[in-house]
C-alpha cells in the first residue's frame, strides 16, 4: 500500500503542498505512455505540486493532456530565465500556452545567481517586472526565484532584501551543507524564509557528485545515487529539516525510488549515518568555489 507524502503549507501562498514536490523535468524525452504511468505514480504518492521550467525540453508539452483532466489536483509552478521583462512576458504566455492552461500558481526566475543578471531581472525593465504584471493581471499567483551554486543561498537573501518573493529553491545535500561557506549561508537563508514565511524548496538531494566524463545520452548532468538504502538517507536528510520541500529527481527511472524513500520517512537520520553515506557513495561537491 502507497503511503501519501504529508503537506505542510507552501509559504504564505494559503496552499498546502506536498513535502516532496514532482520535478517535470523527469518528464522531457519521454513517450506519452511514459508521461502517464510517471505522472499516476506522482498522483499515487499524494503529490499535488508541480514544478516545470520554459527550459525543461518539452516538459510543458508533456503536462497538457494530464492538466486537461487534473489541474485543480495541482499547484503547478514553472520557471523563465529571461532576464528582460518582453522576454519574460513572452516566455510566461508560453508557458500557459504550452501547458494549456489560463493560469499558473507560480512563476519563478530560472537559476538567478550571476550579479549581473540578477540586477537586470530585478532591476527597470527586468523579468520581474513582466513577472510583477502577470501576476496584477491574474495570470499566475506567487513569484519566486531558484538558483544553483555555492552563492544562490547567499543571493537568494539579497534578492528578499529587493522583493517579497513567495518561495526559493536551492540545493541542499550533506556535502552541500558541509562546505563552510555555503552551510552557514544556507541555514541563514532558511531562518529569513522561516521569519517570512517564505516555502523553501530543495534540489539535488541525491547527488552523488559530477559525471566522471560527459555523455549527453544521460538523464541528468550530475551522477544521483541508484542504491535504495543510499536514496532512502538522503531523502530523509532534506525532511528531516523542518519546513524544507524536496523536488525530485530529474531522472525518471529513479523516481520511484525517491517517492519510495519519502513515503517511509520517519526517524531522522543520524550523524554517524550520514557520515557513512558520505563515505561508502563517495559523495563529493557538485559545486565548487
Amino acid at each position: 500500500m502507497v503511503v501519501a507524502i504529508p503537506r505542510i503549507p507552501f509559504g504564505r501562498t494559503g496552499h498546502d503542498s506536498s513535502r516532496v514536490i514532482f520535478g517535470a523535468v523527469a518528464l522531457a524525452g519521454a513517450t506519452p505512455a511514459e508521461s502517464e504511468e510517471t505522472l499516476e505514480l506522482v498522483l499515487a504518492h499524494g503529490i499535488n505540486h508541480i514544478d516545470t521550467a520554459a527550459s525543461y525540453g518539452d516538459s510543458e508539452d508533456q503536462l497538457r493532456a494530464w492538466l486537461a483532466d487534473h489541474r485543480d489536483a495541482f499547484f503547478v509552478a514553472t520557471k523563465t530565465g529571461e532576464r528582460t521583462a518582453a522576454a519574460a512576458r513572452e516566455s510566461l504566455h508560453r508557458s500557459l500556452e504550452r501547458m494549456a492552461i489560463d493560469r499558473l500558481d507560480a512563476i519563478q526566475l530560472h537559476n538567478l545567481v550571476h550579479p549581473g543578471e540578477w540586477e537586470q531581472a530585478l532591476g527597470p525593465g527586468g523579468a520581474l517586472e513582466a513577472l510583477v504584471e502577470a501576476r496584477d493581471e491574474g495570470l499566475v499567483r506567487f513569484i519566486g526565484v531558484t538558483g544553483h551554486g555555492l552563492t544562490v543561498a547567499h543571493q537568494h537573501r539579497l534578492a528578499l532584501d529587493r522583493f517579497p518573493f513567495d518561495s526559493v529553491l536551492a540545493p541542499c545535500n550533506p556535502v552541500m551543507l558541509r562546505d563552510p561557506v555555503y552551510g552557514p549561508d544556507f541555514a541563514r537563508l532558511v531562518e529569513r524564509c522561516s521569519t517570512d514565511t517564505v516555502a523553501v524548496q530543495t534540489i539535488k538531494a541525491v547527488t552523488r557528485g559530477p559525471w566522471g566524463s560527459a555523455d549527453p545520452t544521460r538523464p541528468t548532468w550530475y551522477e544521483p545515487l541508484t542504491a535504495q538504502s543510499d536514496i532512502d538517507l538522503a531523502v530523509w536528510f532534506v525532511l528531516a529539516q523542518s519546513g524544507l520541500f524536496l523536488n525530485t529527481v530529474g531522472d525518471r527511472g529513479l523516481l520511484r525510488q525517491v517517492l519510495d524513500a519519502a513515503s517511509r520517512f520517519g526517524a531522522i537520520p543520524t550523524n554517524a549515518e550520514i557520515d557513512a553515506l558520505v563515505e561508502r557513495a563517495r559523495l563529493t561537491p557538485l559545486f565548487v568555489s
